[in-house]
């Protein structure tokens, strides 16, 4: 049994410095702080894993802010689920969020709650797009390409985090390539409109993402 405060801090790229989170975190309590420079999309984290495992019942995972523990909502609301089933609690300092808390435990059932309803409408969406696709039939020859629908449901599955690029491939029924490019290119193209350098980092992020 324990109950210690541990904290984890997270930078996405190697030029920032998880100075000032160490910080707050030691100022919050914590005896001890992870630290990891990764990004926060597919990658795996070394140094979450370790706090995971250091972490015993009446202890508490803490956090700057929600960001940098979960890669989506989906993931954090995971996350946070397992180590409530470890009896472990989870803070996060800039939201005032604590599993600890009557509060902080109702905050989580109603995020618990939003992610699901997100993930029931991208179902539902990828569904009637299915059937219209159906209903239109096939034709022969080539693979048929990335449309504004199709994109629009390639975006939200890899957003969401849920999906590999090649299961959202399957279910589009397009090739992994043509799903790669789509993104990519709906990318650039979103970059080429601004001169913002934390703009022009996620997405040179994104594309080195987009083989997985």
């Amino acid at each position: 049994m324990g109950d210690n405060m541990l904290g984890y801090a997270r930078v996405s790229t190697g030029e920032q410095t998880t100075d000032g989170q160490v910080k707050a975190l030691t100022d919050a309590g914590c005896v001890r702080v992870w630290t990891e420079t990764a990004s926060g999309a597919l990658d795996r984290r070394p140094q979450l894993d370790q706090v995971l495992d250091h972490l015993r019942p009446g202890d508490t995972l803490v956090v700057v802010r929600l960001d940098r523990l979960g890669r989506s909502l989906r993931h954090l609301i995971d996350v946070v689920t397992g180590l409530a089933e470890r009896g472990v609690h989870f803070r996060s300092l800039s939201e005032g969020f604590d599993t600890g808390t009557a509060g902080g435990r109702m905050i989580f059932q109603v995020l618990g709650a939003l992610a699901e309803f997100e993930r029931s409408i991208v179902r539902e969406r990828t569904v009637a797009g299915l059937d219209v696709a159906r209903a239109r039939g096939r034709h022969g020859g080539r693979k048929p390409k990335m449309t504004p629908g199709k994109l629009a449901t390639a975006r939200q599955l890899y957003d969401a985090k849920t999906h590999t690029v090649a299961a959202i491939a399957d279910i589009l029924g397009v090739s992994r390539s043509t799903v790669h490019r789509a993104l990519a290119e709906e990318a650039a193209g979103q970059v080429s409109s601004s001169d913002d350098p934390a703009t022009l980092q996620e997405f040179d992020s994104a594309r080195r993402s987009f083989g997985r």
